[in-house]
């Protein structure tokens, strides 16, 4: 699979707010559940609270997955991707963190809610420095119209992405997507990502 391809994927998943505001045909929808059933094209899915889903998915969809990193392997210059959430110092403190290959330099960029677990936030941008932390790192990132920092932690799961195929879609297979609810109430995805060799996807 193509570079290109993982990144047309992945600027689906990571859609950002603004984004509906430019969707053609639909509202950006957080889909994390377990796979029922891949027929084709049509995925059945039922999420994380219950409901049954089928999500149409491209002719040409992007299957890809999450491999392990550490917290070593994240440098000044990458793009990342963190979801935090506020700690009892008034800091952001990350949930799980995610190095973009470069090809995905961009994509999903800014700091915007998120739906993980309350109150939490996505932040997708640059590591500008990286300094030490009481417990792990303190990364400053920046983005389009605004900087952070996050805390680190020595147990925060760090990882990247690889590709797949529609193997790893299989029933009880945990998968996140975001896909676009048209207005008929259907649903459409160009990518998923899945879980594989036991490594559910965290965001």
């Amino acid at each position: 699979m193509t570079k290109l391809l993982l990144a047309g994927a992945l600027m689906a998943l990571l859609a950002l707010p603004a984004a509906a505001q430019n969707a053609p045909e639909g509202t950006p929808t957080r889909i994390r559940g377990t796979v029922e059933k891949l027929d084709g094209q049509s995925l059945m899915v039922e999420s994380r609270d219950g409901q049954q889903l089928t999500i149409v998915l491209a002719p040409n969809f992007a299957v890809r997955y999450l491999v392990k990193k550490s917290l070593a392997d994240v440098k000044s210059g990458d793009f990342v991707a963190t979801t935090s959430t506020k700690g009892t110092d008034g800091k952001n403190h990350s949930v799980e963190l995610r190095i973009f290959p470069e090809a995905m330099r961009g994509l999903g960029e800014g700091q915007y809610a998120w739906d993980l677990m309350p109150d939490s936030l996505m932040t997708n941008a640059t590591v500008t420095g990286i300094a030490g932390a009481p417990q792990g790192q303190t990364l400053k990132v920046t983005y389009k119209g605004g900087e952070s920092e996050i805390v680190v932690g020595p147990d925060t799961p760090v990882f990247t992405y690889e590709s797949g195929d529609a193997s790893l879609l299989k029933p009880g297979a945990a998968v996140f997507l975001v896909a676009l609810k048209k207005p008929d109430g259907t649903l459409a995805a160009q990518g998923v990502t899945a879980e594989k060799d036991g490594l559910r996807p965290p965001m």
